[in-house]
């Protein structure tokens, strides 16, 4: 009987206004969830072919820095303070050569030759692996790298525009020349040849061994601080990193920093995913919790009345929240499937292009704490309701 009375209270429309609301809101939550967790990965692992992922620093170069070119350099204090942000794994220096170099090579009986500059940096950041790529004080053989932009500049560029024949990595890299280091009264020649070509390092690098001994050998005395520093980011998703390099009017490839972009705005747009999606589930959440007051104030005589002959007030909320507890789990169930249906849909697109590894537990998970926190509520506040109403 009690059930017959408590069932005649209920209001369709609001019944399945709180259900589609609440599906909404839950699918999406589950669906935000499990796209962070599928899509975090490929943002934030470290797929530079540098041990971790490696950027390029310098200086940007105003008015004052061309009449006074200390103001390039990173003094020691500037240095020491970029090793203490939280997003730096390691810094390090790029070695340049402090002294006069010249590169030539006969071709065709005529004698070419060039004026040449060096950096250096540690190996473990050189995305170049070769055999060759080593020096000491008794080597007479110079390996060079340059970058492969160069290479693309002249096939590309000037050989198309002068009608000249292309040349290939393995052909450059065939070819020996001569390199001249001059300085301190100093004479002192090299072979040489390019044994690899850098797709990261914009610089024509010998070994750092080598740039070490030929400063002290013929450069001058006094050594210039680093113009460029290789910073090794722990990790280059963080989005301190653009804001300081603004701060300190660093000059960085805007190349090097699109994952930290990509990975600020996708966590900012899940971020408004979520809002919106627990936005729902609160009105969904208000809607249903206005409704119940509305039955319990419309039917107070009817509560009254099975109070006084005997009904407890956990007895009359238990058809209640049996009815909402079903519906609830009704809809967790439908929007759980819904996510899984969408999650399919864009990992068979995505995974044309992408690896995607990740389970289906965070929707899983998403729909067991959101189920369990609503209907603990829901119990809650059903139950506090009916006893304020008969036990004033």
């Amino acid at each position: 009987m009690l059930k017959r009375l408590q069932r005649k209270t209920l209001i369709p429309t609001q019944i399945a206004g709180y259900a589609a609301t609440l599906l909404v809101g839950a699918a999406i939550v589950m669906l935000a969830c499990q796209l962070y967790a599928d899509l975090r990965p490929l943002l934030t692992q470290q797929t530079d072919v540098f041990r971790g992922h490696a950027i390029t620093l310098s200086k940007n170069v105003g008015a004052l820095q061309s009449l006074n070119k200390r103001g390039i350099y990173f003094t020691e204090r500037e240095i020491e303070e970029l090793e203490r942000q939280p997003f730096v794994a390691q810094v390090a220096r790029f070695t340049s050569s402090g002294f006069h170099t010249k590169a030539s090579i006969n071709f065709a009986g005529q004698g070419l030759y060039t004026d040449l500059f060096f950096e250096g940096v540690p190996d473990r950041y050189i995305d170049v692996r070769s055999e060759e790529w080593r020096w000491d004080s008794t080597s007479n053989f110079i390996p060079v790298i340059i970058p492969e932009d160069y290479l693309s500049l002249y096939n590309f560029g000037f050989a198309e525009s002068q009608s000249l024949p292309v040349i290939s990595k393995g052909t450059v890299e065939q070819v020996s020349f001569t390199i001249d280091l001059d300085g301190n009264g100093r004479h002192r020649s090299f072979r040489s040849r390019i044994v690899g070509f850098s797709g990261k390092i914009n610089t024509i690098l010998a070994p750092e061994e080598f740039l070490e001994w030929a400063n002290r050998e013929f450069g001058s005395a006094a050594t210039n601080p680093p113009s460029r520093l290789l910073v090794e980011l722990a990790d280059a998703s963080d989005e301190r990193i653009p804001r300081f390099m603004e701060e300190h009017n660093y000059s960085i490839k805007q190349d090097e920093l699109e994952s930290s972009k990509m990975v600020f705005f996708f966590r900012a747009a899940m971020a408004f995913l979520l809002t919106v999606a627990l936005i729902i589930i609160a009105l969904s959440v208000a809607f249903i919790v206005m409704s119940l007051n509305v039955i319990v104030q419309k039917n107070h005589d009817l509560f009254c009345n099975l109070h006084a002959i005997g009904y407890s007030p956990q007895q009359m909320a238990r058809y209640y929240r049996r009815t909402v507890g079903i519906i609830t789990v009704a809809d967790m169930v439908a929007a759980t499937t819904i996510a899984l249906i969408l999650r399919s849909l864009y990992v068979g697109k995505l995974s044309t292009v992408f690896t995607l590894e990740g389970s289906v537990w965070p929707i899983v998970i998403a729909a067991a704490v959101l189920t369990a926190a609503l209907i603990g509520i829901y119990n809650y506040i059903i139950l506090k309701t009916i006893r304020g109403t008969v036990e004033p």
